[in-house]
């Protein structure tokens, strides 16, 4: 009886231990998240050079391999990447909690900002202030730091420095959002046949907290949706079913990251009168200056509807539609992902991804991000103290943000 009574209380302990630990690193996941929700600008591109410096370099919750295999899975899969990588990571750290923590840490605080400014509909005139073009100019830091640190882990011979180099000019010549994916698919093909891995992999393996049967449930609701909503939309009359199926369709067949999302949505609601293209322009305008993931964007048109849903009901029901595929194809893809990642044929064709990933960024490097950023020596200037404080003093980018929109005010008023 002593000993039954000792392990069962010694199981007790243990499972108790288990869930204040699960219980701890939601909460890690939760204000993390909440932090990059906050002070993450720059748009997708940058939003991955936040969450590595912030998970893989600081936290070291993955490794640099393992990062840049999240990134190239959600490239490949449609909606925001940015906001992929976060769940992936969410999900990896606390499990499907996690994920969600991830999502609404990340999102909640552009979605609220913008849920205000749908509320105010005051003329706001914000596209030449000099503080918003200094987050334009961190930006650039950013992003510089991600394909310093990238390249040198994951491009760091002639081959896949070539391919690269390749991939970044495909990119730029371009200018598609389809080109991303075919890049990647032409890059792991091109790892697959020229780049066999040497040996096994030095990634450790990601723990996954998703059963087979739940992501192959994932994936099956993902269809059945995208299938289903129009011909229910048909069949049942009302506006919020309709609202429903219009952003979630945009949220499943958009690729290329949160801006080409734009005018899919521009489609869906200007049109039957839903927004005026006038409340969806300084939407619109509004969503630029705000941090997290443009798709937030969707909040502020569900809360401007002109019939119910509307308002902060309408705002929440756009953005859970608009992010539901997301989530669905994250949880369904990343369990057969872990499980072809350590394959060698899978191994060397990520040597290619990889390789083209940093491509991508190069890219992006120079267009959006210094082309729309970098007007003059003083906008080099500070995206150079930036970049500086980033890389060699090891400044956090929220407190490198901050300085660099007091920078952009201050350049902004001396000119």
């Amino acid at each position: 009886m002593t000993t039954d009574h000792a392990t069962a209380a010694t199981a007790k302990e243990a499972g108790g231990t288990e869930v204040a630990s699960g219980t701890r690193s939601l909460l890690e996941v939760v204000g993390v998240s909440t932090r990059l929700g906050l002070s993450s600008f720059g748009g997708p591109i940058a939003h991955l050079g936040y969450f590595r410096e912030e998970y893989v370099v600081r936290r070291r919750w993955i490794d640099e391999a393992q990062y840049a295999d999240l990134v190239a899975l959600c490239q490949f899969l449609p909606g925001p990447a940015s906001s992929q990588v976060g769940m992936a990571l969410g999900i990896i750290r606390a499990g499907l909690l996690g994920g969600v923590a991830a999502w609404l840490g990340f999102t909640l605080p552009s979605a609220v900002v913008l849920v205000a400014f749908a509320y105010s509909l005051q003329a706001l005139d914000v596209a030449d202030a000099g503080w918003l073009h200094g987050l334009k100019v961190v930006a650039v830091a950013v992003v510089a730091q991600a394909v310093w640190g990238m390249a040198r882990n994951l491009a760091s011979d002639r081959e896949r420095a070539s391919l690269a180099i390749l991939a970044a000019i495909a990119v730029l010549a371009s200018r598609t959002a389809s080109s991303q994916v075919l890049v990647i698919v032409v890059a792991g093909l091109v790892g697959w046949i020229f780049l066999p891995a040497a040996g096994t992999s030095t990634s450790t393996p990601v723990r996954v907290r998703i059963r087979k049967g739940v992501a192959i449930g994932s994936l099956a609701l993902f269809v059945a949706l995208l299938v289903c909503l129009p011909v229910a939309r048909q069949l049942i009359p009302g506006h919020a079913l309709a609202v429903f199926d219009s952003f979630y369709r945009a949220g499943s067949l958009v690729f290329g990251g949160g801006h080409v999302v734009l005018p899919l949505l521009q489609a869906e609601v200007v049109p039957p009168g839903w927004v005026t293209n006038e409340e969806f322009i300084a939407g619109y305008g509004a969503a630029q200056a705000v941090p997290g993931p443009l798709f937030t964007f969707a909040a502020y048109l569900g809360a401007v509807m002109h019939e119910p849903p509307s308002g902060a009901i309408g705002a929440a029901w756009a953005l859970i539609a608009v992010f539901l595929p997301s989530f669905l194809l994250v949880v369904g893809a990343l369990p057969f992902w872990e499980l072809l990642r350590f394959r060698p044929g899978f191994q060397a064709a990520l040597r290619g991804i990889n390789a083209a990933v940093v491509g991508l960024l190069l890219a992006a490097l120079y267009d959006p991000v210094w082309s729309s950023a970098i007007k003059g020596p003083a906008d080099f200037s500070l995206a150079l103290v930036g970049f500086g404080l980033l890389m060699f003093w090891r400044v956090p980018p929220w407190m490198v943000v901050i300085i660099s929109a007091v920078g952009g005010a201050l350049i902004g008023f001396v000119a």
